[in-house]
Formats: structure tokens, C-alpha cells, sequence
């Protein structure tokens, strides 16, 4: 199924993403304790800065363990049956020859992703623009996707 693959792609960035964020509120809660970090006057305050940058990235690397939490979670519904896009739709839109693939997830969108056969599939969430336009609506309904140029009616072919 290509929302299994599709879904282990999120995770796969999400992990990623939520070592490094590890990795750097370790490395800033190092500095803020650090005895060389120690002020040397009132008017230092380099140590205060690196315990809210840590807290900071703590606080990024507690929201990607939601949004991997978030993604195992998610049961991906068949939708070929009529059902109205919702979490886990894998959504076709398109205009004469050019067409976009879409999946909605609960977090963490705007990675670009890749099914087996090649095509490019945008991870979205319902917070976003597009998202909005979506959730609710049926094949064969038309969208106009937010742009920069002249907005062009999108028709949503098909929603697996």
C-alpha cells in the first residue's frame, strides 16, 4: 500500500529530525551548566541564553515525539468508497495534464515525498491552506490551491 510507504518515509524524517533536536538541547544544556558558561560580571548572560535555547529545542524535540506518536497512530481509511477527505486521504488533484499528489497527516507537514512509481506527494496537514480546502470534499469536487500567480481551479480526481 503506498500510505504504509508513504508513512514510513514520515517517520524516517521525523526520526531524524528529532535526533538532531536531541542532540542540540543536550549540547546547549551543556553550555548553560558548563563552568566556563559562569558569568563574570551582572551584565553576562551567556549562560541564561543557553538554557533557553536548550529549553527551546527540548520543547521542538517534545513536538516531534507527538507527531511520531501522531503518525503510528494513524489509520489510514479507504476513501475509494465515497468517504469525505479526512486524516490519512492520499489526495490526486489536477488540471488537463498536470496533477499533484497529496497525503494529510495530523503534524509536521510540508515534506515532499515519493511513491514507488515515482510520484511526487506532498505531506500536508489540515492547518495548512491547501489542507483547509481539502478535508470534507469529495472526487470530482473542484479546489482553487492557494498561488502566487492566477489561482487555477484544481478538480480532485481521486482519493485513495
Amino acid at each position: 500500500m503506498p500510505k504504509e510507504q508513504l508513512r514510513t518515509q514520515i517517520l524516517h524524517k521525523l526520526a531524524s529530525d528529532l535526533a538532531l533536536q536531541t542532540a542540540a538541547a543536550r549540547l546547549a544544556h551543556e553550555e548553560a551548566i558548563s563552568e566556563e558558561s559562569r558569568a563574570e560580571n551582572k551584565y553576562d548572560t551567556h549562560s541564561q541564553e543557553a538554557a533557553y535555547l536548550a529549553e527551546g529545542q527540548s520543547r521542538i524535540a517534545a513536538e516531534i515525539n507527538e507527531a511520531i506518536a501522531a503518525y503510528q497512530a494513524l489509520v489510514f481509511p479507504d476513501f475509494t468508497s465515497g468517504l469525505p477527505i479526512a486524516l490519512g486521504a492520499l489526495v490526486e488533484t489536477g488540471t488537463g495534464s498536470q496533477h499533484s499528489w497529496y497525503l494529510l497527516g495530523p503534524r509536521s507537514g510540508g515534506l515532499e515525498l515519493a511513491l514507488p512509481d515515482g510520484r511526487k506527494v506532498l505531506w500536508l496537514t489540515p492547518a495548512s491552506p491547501l489542507g483547509r480546502q481539502l478535508m470534507g470534499r469529495r472526487s470530482g469536487e473542484e479546489i482553487t490551491p492557494p498561488s502566487r500567480g492566477v489561482p487555477a481551479k484544481h478538480m480532485i480526481l481521486q482519493v485513495l
